[in-house]
């Protein structure tokens, strides 16, 4: 099976090169200092795992890729629509049946549940796939990406249509990346794991990076816990509203908060220290937006995007 990796960073990049050691033909979207070293020397991944370094096949232009498979789309939120026209390239460029459908199909793997939508804008709704990743992962210098911990996971379904049986082309992905050692989920409906992973992340990236704190120190507050499980909630009621299913409850959610390492700080609170931009717009935004819309009451998550959005932008880009 033919892959493209949109966004070779800390996620497509570990993903990209799982596929590659599992004999997969991968080629990878990738720039600058990143790209030059990817060509070079391979792309290396840094693991408790186990190192190793794999010959890569990477260009800064999608039409130099030629035609795969599957789209794997990896890049943050704020840079979706700067790679959709590549995107679009890629799925045009798709000459055979992909997954038993037609075409090109493009996974999503961003945080938040706006992705789907915006991709299905570009390329059709058909032609997407939604995913989830719980993973920490981080370019650890041009050509190296570094996990931490053992944690590598991946929910997959369908976002459009029929999202009451898991899927043919779902169900066949999942084989082919369980193939290569990766740990993978097929669901029905993928909108409900995007929501619940949402109302974690929301709420965990918010009070930290608002508090500047790691989430132990948050953990010896007196009204940490008691507004960690009102925003989680807020979350929940608003995929409620939307006709989403979760299984998730806010408990559920405190209990995994809870066993956290007292250490651990989000991706957006390191973003944040490093002057990056931020996703405030797709994890605290979109679920202050969408209740309003809805005439849900969001008080915790909207006070959160309050405080974070004028740091959206960052301090520097890159």
């Amino acid at each position: 099976m033919r892959f493209a990796i949109v966004g070779s960073g800390g996620v497509g990049g570990y993903y990209g090169a799982r596929l590659v050691r599992a004999g997969h033909d991968v080629r990878f979207l990738a720039r600058g200092a990143h790209l030059s070293a990817m060509r070079s020397r391979g792309l290396t991944i840094l693991s408790v795992e186990g190192d190793f370094t794999v010959p890569v096949r990477a260009e800064e232009d999608a039409a130099r890729l030629g035609p795969v498979d599957v789209v794997v789309l990896a890049v943050k939120n704020y840079d979706v629509a700067s790679v959709l026209p590549q995107v679009k390239a890629l799925v045009a460029a798709s000459e055979r049946p992909a997954l038993g459908g037609t075409g090109a199909v493009v996974v999503t793997l961003q945080n938040g549940v706006d992705s789907p939508s915006e991709v299905a804008a570009a390329v059709g709704e058909l032609t997407v796939v939604g995913g989830t990743t719980y993973m920490s992962t981080a370019i650890h210098e041009p050509g190296v990406i570094r996990q931490v911990g053992t944690l590598h996971r991946i929910v997959l379904g369908e976002a459009f249509g029929d999202t009451s049986r898991v899927s043919e082309r779902v169900r066949v992905l999942k084989e082919e990346l369980a193939r290569a050692g990766l740990n993978v989920e097929a669901v029905a409906d993928i909108r409900g794991p995007l929501w619940e992973k949402l109302a974690f992340l929301a709420s965990m990236s918010g009070f930290c990076t608002a508090g500047r704190s790691a989430v132990g120190v948050l953990r010896e507050g007196p009204f940490f816990r008691e507004m960690f499980r009102e925003a989680v909630s807020e979350v929940l009621r608003v995929a409620a509203a939307e006709g989403v299913v979760t299984t998730t409850r806010a408990e559920d959610v405190v209990r995994f908060m809870e066993d956290l390492p007292r250490e651990m700080r989000p991706s957006m609170m390191v973003d944040f220290d490093a002057g990056k931009t931020l996703e405030v717009e797709y994890l605290q935004g979109t679920v202050a937006r969408r209740g309003h819309a809805l005439g849900i009451p969001t008080p915790v998550m909207s006070t959160l995007y309050s405080v974070l959005i004028p740091h959206a932008r960052g301090t520097r880009q890159g």
